[in-house]
């Protein structure tokens, strides 16, 4: 009997494929109009989703001061003195109220454009990133409802102070929105899901420099604003992680990774080639077939 090689077993063993069906793992091309549709319905799950959540203010308060003594106990509280500089400089207030209000939906969304535009064979596995991890953040924040910073007394909530549009403060915000969302920090996840995929599949070195920088700036900016511990921020990573974790078991690669293109058994068959005689193309008639029966005649005589 020939032992079996450490070569030969190491060669024999499949590549894990994912669990999506085999017919799911090919690119296929996506109509953007449809794409738009899923796109908004989501959204608006998620939005509903989340102001569904019970806001239990006993709960989210004692879960905030939890945070806050583990933070101080990890030696991570740098939120106070964050915050109390970016309260006493007002351009620098204003530039981080607008940039929390209004990036997180312009970037991530011109992302998944830019993706879809110039990466299509890659968007599908990102996307699914995108919604897993936005959908496990909706579990923590039934689960685990957190008051943000700026409802202690000592923090500055620099939205309100400065009057910025988008501020929770606002009764035409507040009331259409949970209050206490805090954990896990979805600015976060998603500000680094969009750096990841910049930093990974942009071209140009600058660009990716930028989109390195993007998650960066967007955790000082959810800290100095009071609307997030350092901590949610964490948690905001978590999920994303786990985001990309599902993505890898349901597709069986990278999201950077470009899908494959389907077998070509699954092309349209090209019609098969007709040979055509010489003598039809020069335009002459058929050439006359020799008498059989003549031939064998004479030749028996």
């Amino acid at each position: 009997m020939t032992a079996t090689t450490s070569n030969e077993t190491t060669g024999s063993r499949r590549r894990f494929a994912g669990l999506a069906p085999a017919r799911m793992a090919f690119h296929r091309p996506v109509r953007w109009q449809w794409e738009i549709v899923l796109l908004a319905a989501c959204l608006w799950v998620y939005n509903m989703t989340r102001n569904a959540v019970p806001e239990k203010l006993e709960v989210a308060t004692g879960n905030a001061r939890d945070i806050q003594a583990l933070q101080d106990w990890l030696h991570i509280n740098f939120e106070r003195s964050l915050n109390g500089f970016v309260a006493e400089h007002e351009p620098v207030a204003q530039v981080m109220n607008y940039y929390y209000a209004t990036l997180h939906f312009i970037v991530t969304i011109a992302v998944l454009v830019w993706l879809f535009r110039v990466f299509p064979r890659r968007y599908a596995g990102a996307r699914t990133v995108l919604f897993v991890t936005s959908a496990v953040a909706l579990l923590g924040y039934w689960f685990y409802p957190l008051a943000p910073p700026r409802f202690d007394p000592a923090y500055v909530d620099t939205l309100v102070r400065y009057h910025t549009w988008g501020s929770f403060g606002s009764p035409e915000v507040a009331n259409h929105s949970n209050q206490y969302a805090a954990m896990p920090s979805l600015h976060t996840a998603w500000a680094l899901w969009c750096g990841i995929c910049i930093a990974v599949c942009a071209r140009r070195m600058w660009v990716r420099v930028l989109g390195a920088l993007y998650p960066v700036a967007t955790v000082l900016v959810i800290v100095g604003t009071a609307n997030h511990y350092v901590l949610d921020a964490v948690g905001g990573a978590t999920v994303l992680g786990i985001g990309f974790l599902a993505q890898y078991l349901w597709w069986g690669r990278s999201p950077f990774r470009d899908a494959p293109l389907p077998p070509a058994d699954d092309e349209p068959a090209e019609p098969d080639e007709v040979d055509i005689p010489d003598f039809v193309e020069r335009g002459e008639p058929a050439p006359q077939e020799a008498d059989v029966s003549v031939e064998t005649g004479a030749s028996s005589s």
